[in-house]
Parts: C-alpha cells; structure tokens; sequence
C-alpha cells in the first residue's frame, strides 16, 4: 500500500478525496439541518449540464461547471425567495433544465460521451492536476468563509431570530447555496454526479446521531467523511472496485453501524 501512495495519480486521489470529503460533509451538515438534500441532489445533476459545456467547449470541465452550477444555485435561490414556488419546484425546473441541456450538448459532440461517463460515475483514480485545483480551490474558499459558520448555524435553527438580529439572512442564503453547488462539482470526479448527494448527506446524517450540538455534528461529520474516503480507497484498491461507489458504500456503513449504536444506547 504504501508503494502505491508513491504513485503521483494515487497522491492526487487521495488529497482530492480528503479535501472533498472535508468540504463535502462540512456543509453537508447545513444541508441535512436545512432540509435541503433534494436541493443538493438537484445541483449535482444540474453540474452536468455544466460539464457537458466545458467538453462542448474543449475547455476544463469542471472550470466550465463550476460558475455553471453556481448560477443555477442561485437562480434557485433567487426563485425561491422571490415567488410562491416552493424550493423543492424550483430545484426541479433548473435541475431537468441543465440536464437536458447537457444531453444536447453531449449529442452534438458525441466523441465526448465516454468522457462524460466518468463524471456521471465517478473517476478518483484519474484525477487530474486541473481537477486537484479546482477542489483545492474550493477548499481554500471553504477555509476563508470559515468566520460565517456561526451565523449559518444561528439562522439553521431560528431564522426569524437570525432576522430580528439584524444578520444578513439573505445574503447568507445565497452564499451558503452558492457554496453547496461549488462542492458538488469539485466532488464529481470523485464520487460521481450520481452519487454526490449522499457524500454531502450521509455523513452528516450520521453525525447527528451522536451530537448534542450543532458544532459536535459539523465536527464528526468532517472526520467521518475524511475516514470514509480513506477506508473507500484502501478498499476499492484491495478488492478492485470502483473507488466512487466503494466510499458511498464505507460512508453508508458508517450510518447504518450508527443506527445500530443509537438503538442500544
């Protein structure tokens, strides 16, 4: 194992892999407290309309779906604040929006389908330096953002308080979301768009079987999505298997042994 980590594509899995898996349960926690999971699950697909852009474009995909999905996150937003339409509409306008735009892109470029087979799967072991940038870059971002945890939390769980306080709720909405949809894309090659939605709420959700507070849930949640990605490599190494839905696996694993935990407690 350790002759394969000298290996530079298996270096840049694994701190992909970790640096997503930070990023991803991070803000997963303010997915599964918000309710928001259907959202995160509507942008993963709505990142492909993205990708399929940037291989129309012969440019980086994930360069291409980055401020693709962060725009369609916040037009979602937007709509939601702005008119009658519930969240969970808007998610399914813009969501089968970007994804029929990307299947026309993708038939009008048909050499690019198996290309984007990998996104929609998942290719960890075929990471590149461009796509290690642009999760790195994500990450940093996540980092610098770090001072506004607690004013999301604090509007997570009393938002008229959050208001009455005079907090930029709504401005703090759409950075949060805007947020969740970088995530999403820089875990695509990952764990796959069809998948990215149950790293952004698993490990949270297991997480909150054990916490008594909000920051004890943000806490676990980035240490077990760190672990799983380290346990999903290592497993989908010895057993030859794809690496994306071995860390889905790993990180399911962990919920149900929680769910078992919490019922004998």
């Amino acid at each position: 194992m350790l002759d394969l980590l000298s290996l530079p594509f298996m270096q840049r899995a694994l701190l992909a892999g970790l640096l997503v898996g930070a990023t991803a349960s991070y803000f997963g926690v303010f997915v599964v407290q918000r309710r928001m999971s259907f959202l995160g699950s509507g942008l993963a697909h709505a990142a492909l309309g993205g990708v399929a852009l940037g291989l129309f474009l012969d440019a980086e995909p994930l360069y291409v779906a980055l401020p693709f999905t962060v725009l369609i996150a916040l037009l979602i937003a937007w709509v939601r604040e702005r008119t009658e339409l519930g969240g969970d509409t808007a998610v399914g306008v813009f969501f089968s929006l970007s994804v029929a735009f990307g299947v026309v892109l993708l038939a009008l470029k048909s050499e690019y389908t198996a290309d984007a087979m990998a996104y929609l799967f998942g290719s960890i072991l075929a990471v590149t330096p461009a796509d290690l940038g642009a999760v790195a870059l994500v990450a940093a971002v996540t980092l610098l953002l770090f001072p506004f945890w607690e004013r999301w939390a604090y509007a997570t769980f009393d938002r008229d308080l959050a208001r009455a306080d005079r907090l930029p709720v709504l401005f703090d909405d759409y950075l949060l979301t805007a947020m969740v949809a970088a995530v999403v894309v820089s875990a695509v090659k990952v764990v796959g768009i069809l998948l990215v939605a149950a790293f952004l709420v698993i490990p949270a959700a297991t997480a909150r079987l054990f916490s008594r507070t909000f920051a004890q849930m943000t806490l676990l949640a980035v240490v077990l999505g760190v672990a799983g990605v380290i346990a999903g490599l290592i497993a989908s190494y010895l057993y030859d298997v794809p690496s994306g839905a071995t860390i889905i696996l790993v990180e399911s694993a962990f919920f149900l042994l929680g769910l078992l935990a919490v019922r004998k407690i």
